[in-house]
């Protein structure tokens, strides 16, 4: 018989000034905690309930939560909409960027949500910007990671391969406000982003878009967060005076973020190990989803045991 794993169902906590993070979590309170942070324009189902209950399985108490400007934690429309064309331009020329708000208040709002539950020490997994995300975590706030696991992400380095030229136009392509348009873009995107070495779920990718769609979306927010990745410099240099146990996992056919992304976040951070994972895009498919969650709970476990 499975053991039912502990549920704390939907809240919300103020994290940062002005932004309240709506989180949920899996597991017992009293287990090592364990972050994970979404990537761009994705709500916390991103994390699917199946994969938080395995990590919990595993011995730890697993929170999710929705960043800011998604789902359904704050969103921040009174900021305006971004010219993410004119930032890209001016990026590519090396002139500086300005958006309205950073990575770093996103890093600095997971530290918030770690104040609000009362958690001194987490492990933290990002995914795509959630790993940029839970980069700035162990720069800036390096006592509170117990371990950093960066996933099918990147250094942010302007010398980095480019994403493929199909991937990156889902990034500047506006997706559709009425229910059924979006879903049709999201299964579209998601075959895009998937690789080839494990099959397309197209069920699931359907299911996921009517999830999020159900629950709210920002048009506006999706593009205030790629603002903040767009006006972040390199996380390469100062990378390498993170000394929390890593892990850096990463598909070798991602067409977002290029395989060189992690490799380069591995190399930049002392002690990191690389994980490559053939035929994986820029995507956690279900038959990959075991092998990713004991990879991340074993880091994990390694740290506790030391």
């Amino acid at each position: 018989m499975v053991e039912e794993i502990p549920y704390m169902p939907l809240a919300r906590a103020r994290v940062n000034e002005g932004i309240e993070l709506a989180y949920d979590a899996f597991g017992d309170p009293a287990a090592p905690p364990m972050l994970l942070i979404m990537g761009l324009g994705q709500q916390m189902i991103g994390w699917e309930e199946p994969f938080c209950q395995a990590l919990a399985a595993r011995g730890f108490w697993v929170v999710r939560f929705d960043n800011r400007d998604v789902g359904l934690s704050t969103h921040l429309d009174d900021m305006g909409i971004p010219n993410v064309l004119e930032m890209m331009q001016r990026k590519a020329r090396g002139e500086p960027v300005e958006a309205p708000y950073t990575l770093r208040d996103m890093a600095d709002d997971t530290a918030g949500l770690m104040d609000a539950l009362g958690i001194s020490k987490a492990h933290v997994v990002g995914v795509s910007m959630g790993g940029f995300i839970a980069q700035e975590m162990a720069i800036r706030h390096p006592h509170r990671l117990l371990t950093l696991t960066s996933i099918m992400s990147s250094t942010g380095a302007p010398d980095l391969p480019p994403s493929k030229p199909e991937a990156a136009a889902l990034l500047v392509t506006p997706f559709p406000t009425d229910r059924e348009g979006y879903i049709e873009h999201e299964v579209r995107s998601w075959r895009v982003l998937s690789g080839p070495g494990f099959p397309f779920d197209e069920a699931r990718a359907r299911q996921q878009a009517a999830r999020a769609f159900d629950r709210g979306l920002s048009l506006g927010g999706t593009v205030r967060q790629l603002a903040a990745i767009l006006a972040s410099e390199s996380r390469r240099e100062r990378l390498r005076s993170v000394r929390v146990p890593t892990l850096v996992i990463h598909g070798d056919a991602d067409p977002l973020v290029p395989v060189e992304g992690g490799m380069d976040t591995a190399q930049a951070i002392p002690g990191a190990r690389l994980m490559i994972i053939a035929g994986m895009g820029h995507d956690i498919p279900p038959a990959l989803a075991p092998r990713i969650i004991d990879a991340i709970a074993r880091h994990a476990e390694a740290a506790h045991a030391g």
